[in-house]
């Protein structure tokens, strides 16, 4: 497989035979949520149910599609209480449901919006985990490099995913609502992330496929004696969360407070004892960087990272992502999930290095489906957008 094919997804896998038209959506409990995942080749960790156990400030809430008694599909809702709207709640489903995205979406989707609608959600957001286009690694230095550029969406030559080409078509006509703003970040998910796929390759090809930049940077990091491990105990969590408020500090973003990796690494530890593992890079007795891998089935996601500032020269951070790269290539993953990217190629652009960074790892920039909205209740609806936008309005402003 080259770097420009795209993997399969688990909704694109045939997980899912048989599933008619007649199906049905009802709540069903955790352990039979997590038993319907464990039998997916990969699911996002926002779909586990102990992702809900994490977002203490939503009820979740695990339902599953039926064919008669079989559950064909699953999916974790979160339900978001929004001021002066009483007890009527948006719910959302992150990089989910896990359904048949290639078929009849109709017979998924309408007693899923129907259900969450009789159970007093206002409105349904959902993220489909389907890609519509894919860019190599080295279209997206050839499209950085060229001033006529100025984002990914500019490039010629990508493949299109007729899966998702077909979900984008469904959404549009069934009156779903897109969410995903231009710079492919917003209140939710992002809709452009950065893949290197694992499938088939060795250690060496993963090495060959990075840039000489990335290659230097693992040798410069073992060269200078940095050592990775694994973090063991809650002491070597609120190490990281140390270095991740001063990377916070540094790189100008809001960090989440230690009790939230707390309960985050006991709920998806809980779960499943490889769920989640904390990377740790010490040089001379310092911290040089952490890590944080999530893994489901054969999806690898590198989800928060943090590096200290004294100790850059030594690459600590590339030390940590090939020590997550080599162990999710060895666990059989399919693919080592870098997270979100803008699709900027501008090299005037604050963000553009975030790309470059990534880039130079090999791989490939991907483009989801994005987040959609289906108003179940049009005025409730037409009421948290206003609530929202005010809300924008303000952090703009800096009010909130």
């Amino acid at each position: 497989m080259s770097y420009s094919e795209p993997l399969r997804t688990a909704a694109e896998a045939p997980a899912f035979p048989g599933a008619g038209a007649g199906l049905t959506v009802a709540s069903i409990s955790a352990a039979e949520h997590l038993a319907f995942v464990r039998r997916q080749r990969s699911v996002s960790f926002l779909q586990t149910p102990a992702w809900g156990r994490v977002k203490t400030e939503w009820r979740c809430e695990s339902l599953g599609w039926y064919d008669g008694p079989r559950l064909v599909g699953a999916g974790l809702v979160l339900h978001r209480p929004v001021p002066r709207l009483d007890r009527r709640t948006l719910a959302y489903l992150a990089e989910g449901p896990v359904i048949d995205w290639t078929g009849e979406l109709g017979r998924w989707l309408d007693p899923l919006a129907a259900h969450l609608k009789r159970h007093g959600a206002f409105a349904l957001r959902l993220g489909p985990p389907v890609r519509t286009h894919t860019w190599s690694a080295a279209q997206v230095k050839e499209g950085i490099a060229d001033p006529g550029s100025a984002r990914l969406t500019d490039l010629s030559g990508h493949w299109t995913d007729p899966v998702g080409a077909h979900v984008t078509r469904y959404l549009e006509a069934a009156g779903w609502l897109p969410q995903s703003p231009r710079d492919g970040f917003g209140a939710g998910h992002p809709q452009f992330k950065y893949e290197i796929p694992l499938a088939g390759k060795t250690e060496d090809d993963l090495l060959g496929a990075m840039n000489q930049l990335w290659r230097r940077n693992i040798k410069k990091a073992a060269k200078a004696g940095v050592a990775v491990a694994f973090g063991e105990d809650r002491a070597d969590l609120r190490a990281f969360h140390e270095l991740y408020v001063h990377t916070a500090e540094r790189d100008r973003f809001t960090p989440r407070p230690l009790h939230y990796f707390e309960t985050m690494f006991a709920a998806l530890s809980a779960e499943d004892p490889e769920r989640v593992r904390l990377y740790l890079a010490r040089h001379r007795g310092g911290l040089a960087a952490a890590t944080v891998l999530i893994r489901v089935g054969a999806h690898a996601v590198y989800a928060y990272g943090a590096s200290a500032t004294d100790k850059r020269e030594v690459r600590g951070s590339n030390a940590c992502q090939w020590a997550m790269i080599r162990d999710s290539l060895a666990a059989g993953c399919d693919v080592f999930d870098l997270r979100g990217i803008t699709p900027t190629l501008d090299a005037d652009d604050p963000h553009v290095g975030l790309v470059q960074f990534k880039a130079g790892a090999g791989g490939q920039a991907v483009r989801y489906v994005g987040e959609w909205d289906l108003p179940l209740r049009p005025l409730a609806y037409r009421a948290f957008d206003l609530y929202m936008r005010r809300r924008e309005g303000l952090r703009r402003r800096g009010g909130s």
